[in-house]
């Protein structure tokens, strides 16, 4: 049992040592142990396991003092790469980064069809490649995980793609057996929910995330855990009805959030009431400089019933923070302003609102960014979030 213990202990260690590297970017052993109350003798045999191991590296810090110069510790970044899949409708994105969350590589690929076995094929080939291609780093690429617009079961098997019309689909398995090397399965709005947490709300440990685009696409974290549900279906507020008379859901009911709410639907409504067969996110930019008064009317419908939904949303959950993923309130006008106007009850509570900067680039960078954390061991992963961090993916 104590031998148990101690190594329960000296795994709690290690992690911690490597997040407060990971957080400080460059730090001495010091400073690490005042920062964890970890003895100096324990930081000494962490740090020296490390460094053998090559997770991080020893640099002298520039120093104008009388003295010895302090050697500084910091992760290596290229010890190793993760592989980060975004696996939407006819559209797969591939982003490569290093173990600090770089990206160093991304690739794009149009496919347009929806047959699982040929999808799996062009998984393999390209994993199979990034896999060759990184072998020559010391751990090779460190982990894959792959985004699912869909639901992903507790076991790491779809439940079901709607758009793909996937049902129970092992992927993991069947790309592990190709591969030999561990897949994870997650659905993308928790990874796009992650990657928030990671590059731009690291201190908060009650988080949603909505993504407005195709439907609406909803993570969130409790306590600092993401919360998946029974079989994975935890989530699916685009699906919580707000109008029992309304439109008719391709999921069986009426009235469902996201027939109101995702940008689709916004762009759809208004080029009906505009005549015009599709509307760009450009020119919708230049109707709102002009006031347009049909484009403004419907923004605030829009609003709206944003507010609507997410006022259920606060109540069920209590976040600290709501992060809004969507290219559309982007162009809004005091858009979080408006929203925080339609919130009337009294019993909502929440912190923050905040757009996402993260774009449609959230689930590929939060799929890099778990295979970090699971390949790094620690409990907290926090990065800063950096413009060219999005500029190095297609």
């Amino acid at each position: 049992m104590e031998i148990g213990v101690g190594t329960y202990l000296k795994k709690i260690n290690r992690s911690l040592i490597i997040s407060k590297i990971i957080e400080h970017g460059k730090i001495s052993r010091a400073d690490l142990s005042n920062i964890t109350n970890l003895t100096k003798a324990t930081i000494s045999v962490q740090v020296a396991n490390l460094l053998k191991e090559e997770i991080i590296v020893e640099s002298q810090q520039e120093y104008n003092h009388v003295g010895r110069k302090p050697i500084m510790l910091s992760l290596n970044a290229d010890a190793g790469y993760a592989l980060g899949v975004d696996l939407d409708y006819q559209n797969i994105t591939f982003a490569v980064s290093d173990i600090l969350g770089n990206p160093v590589h991304s690739e794009n690929l149009n496919v347009e069809n929806s047959n699982y076995k040929e999808i799996l094929q062009i998984l393999i080939d390209h994993i199979s490649e990034y896999k060759e291609k990184y072998s020559k780093s010391r751990f090779g690429i460190v982990g894959v995980v792959i985004g699912i617009h869909g639901t992903v079961k507790s076991d790491q098997t779809i439940g079901f793609v709607p758009q793909h019309q996937w049902h129970n689909k092992d992927l993991k398995g069947d790309l592990e057996k190709n591969l030999d090397m561990m897949v994870y399965i997650e659905n993308n709005a928790n990874l796009c929910t992650f990657a928030e947490k990671v590059f731009n709300c690291h201190r908060s440990e009650n988080l949603i995330n909505i993504s407005m685009y195709s439907g609406i696409g909803l993570g969130f974290l409790i306590n600092g855990e993401l919360v998946k549900g029974y079989q994975g279906h935890a989530g699916e507020m685009g699906h919580m009805i707000i109008n029992p008379n309304g439109e008719l859901c391709n999921c069986g009911n009426s009235g469902c959030w996201e027939l109101y709410t995702s940008e689709v639907s916004f762009f759809k409504q208004l080029s009906k009431k505009l005549n015009k067969a599709k509307l760009t996110y450009k020119e919708l930019e230049s109707l709102i400089a002009l006031r347009d008064p049909v484009v403004m009317t419907q923004i605030d419908v829009f609003i709206k019933y944003i507010s609507i939904g997410l006022n259920n949303i606060i109540n069920i959950l209590n976040p600290d923070t709501v992060v809004f993923n969507s290219e559309l309130l982007q162009l809004f006008p005091d858009v979080e302003s408006k929203i925080k106007t339609n919130l009337k009850s009294s019993i909502s509570n929440y912190k923050e609102f905040l757009l996402s900067r993260l774009g449609r680039k959230a689930c590929v960078l939060g799929a890099c960014t778990l295979a970090i954390k699971n390949f790094l061991e620690i409990t907290d992963l926090s990065l800063p979030f950096e413009q060219n961090v999005l500029e190095q993916i297609i």
